[in-house]
């Protein structure tokens, strides 16, 4: 690789058990559900009685459980890109995760018309990246990108993947100059994030066809995508080009986003709880066996080891959703971290695509207290023994100020009144 929300089918039968009807959505309808309900597995209202009138809906709420893995997901996709550190892959497989959640809540939203849902979801997707665009592409022709000297008028059809990304982004290998703002590789660490825009836009335009075949066949279903996995991310056929780097990506993460139809539609909760956890146990177990034989140079780095990433989060993501406990508050001690997984949930596209650049951005500014006078020459030692550690300090108010600056791209995009910092529940309708 390059990088880096039912019932039970009979066995070999079709998926015949009717499924809830979800309710309304709510200003987040990705994250919605019902409450109070009669039936809190499924989050949907008990019928009225006959004769009486029905009751209003019950406003929808935010499930914090599912909130609180994808905050904990991107604090470890920041981390992990600034220190490197190989085992965070396997502690917390945050992209097959991001993938199952994403799963889910795609499988709810398609109890609506699937052409309604899709465009929903481009809609989320796309404004985000087009800001990111119009800031980067601009910097990487001021220096010196002449991409059609290299590919000719093709190079035109590929820069389409800034505004659609089916494929993958076109940038240049080499921009920015050695030990300056921008050093040369800043242009490849920049596009980084956008491999999983494309691969969340391939789910999202194959999810009405998944659903239908999970729901028709669900084990096969949820399995496919490792056994692809295992045929082209083994080296048994090879792919080529950036459109078998894509189809690459969709195979390792697909199971993880079918695990998230099985979620949506209770199929985990039919399972045996003992059952479940030794199967993923299993599961996990041959990704841990696979990725021993296949060690790269960066080590235990799943995302280098395709078959071992597909294997351990699908059974990591599988424990997680099986003991998922659906939350309307964070409990405990939790709670005092409700504001920053609210404002992480609301700004996760802002926060992916730009951490990166900001990790470049802050690693600047921690070079530049040895330039300080008296400062840099007194705390020289300091300063390069705790190098990434200040860096990670830093990364934190930058991204709030990317956030300050782009993320209110996400509320537009949502049709939602746009906020600067929307740490809580909006309060405000529109007009």
């Amino acid at each position: 690789m390059t990088h880096p929300d039912q019932g039970h089918a009979p066995a070999g039968g079709a998926y015949t058990v009717p499924l809830p009807v979800p309710p309304a959505p709510s200003a987040y309808p990705e994250h919605g559900t019902a409450a109070p309900s009669a039936n809190p597995e499924h989050g949907t209202a008990a019928p009225e009685t006959a004769g009486r009138a029905a009751a209003p809906l019950a406003r929808p709420v935010r499930d914090r459980y599912l909130d609180l893995l994808r905050a904990v997901a991107l604090v470890r996709v920041v981390v992990f890109h600034l220190f490197g550190w190989a085992w965070l892959t396997v502690l917390f497989p945050s992209m097959g995760v991001m993938f199952a959640l994403a799963g889910s809540l795609m499988a709810r939203s398609l109890a609506r018309p699937a052409g309604s849902v899709i465009r929903s979801r481009l809609r989320r997707l796309l404004p985000p990246m087009w800001l990111f665009s119009l800031v980067v592409l601009p910097v990487m022709f001021a220096l010196s990108w002449k991409p059609v000297r290299e590919d000719g008028l093709w190079w035109f059809i590929k820069l389409g993947n800034y505004l659609f990304p089916l494929g993958s982004p076109p940038y240049p290998e080499e921009s920015g100059s050695t030990g300056g703002w921008l050093e040369m590789d800043w242009a490849d660490q920049a596009a980084g994030p956008l491999w999983y825009l494309q691969t969340y836009l391939w789910f999202v335009l194959a999810s009405p066809l998944l659903l239908k075949a999970f729901r028709r066949l669900p084990w096969a279903t949820l399995l496919a995508p490792v056994a692809l996995t295992a045929v082209i991310g083994t080296g048994l056929v090879t792919v080529p080009g950036t459109f078998g780097e894509g189809l690459l990506d969709f195979a390792v993460f697909g199971s993880c986003w079918i695990l998230g139809f099985a979620h949506n539609d209770g199929l985990l909760k039919e399972i045996p709880r003992y059952l479940a956890v030794s199967s993923a146990a299993i599961v996990m177990g041959f990704g841990l066996w696979w990725a021993s034989g296949h060690l790269t140079e960066e080590g235990w780095n799943l995302d280098e080891i395709p078959l071992a990433q597909a294997t351990w989060s699908l059974g990591f993501c599988a424990v997680l959703l099986i003991y998922a406990p659906s939350w309307k508050k964070l409990p405990g001690r939790l709670a005092g971290w409700d504001s920053l997984v609210t404002l992480a949930n609301n700004r996760a596209v802002t926060i992916y695509l730009w951490h990166n650049l900001l990790l470049m951005a802050a690693a600047q500014l921690v070079e530049g207290l040895w330039s300080v006078p008296w400062f840099g020459d007194t705390f020289d030692t300091y300063i390069e023994k705790s190098y990434d550690g200040l860096i990670l300090i830093a990364i934190w108010p930058l991204i709030g100020l990317a956030i300050l600056a782009f993320g209110w791209v996400e509320d537009v995009a949502a049709k939602r009144t746009p906020r600067l910092w929307p740490n809580g529940p909006d309060r405000r309708r529109r007009a």
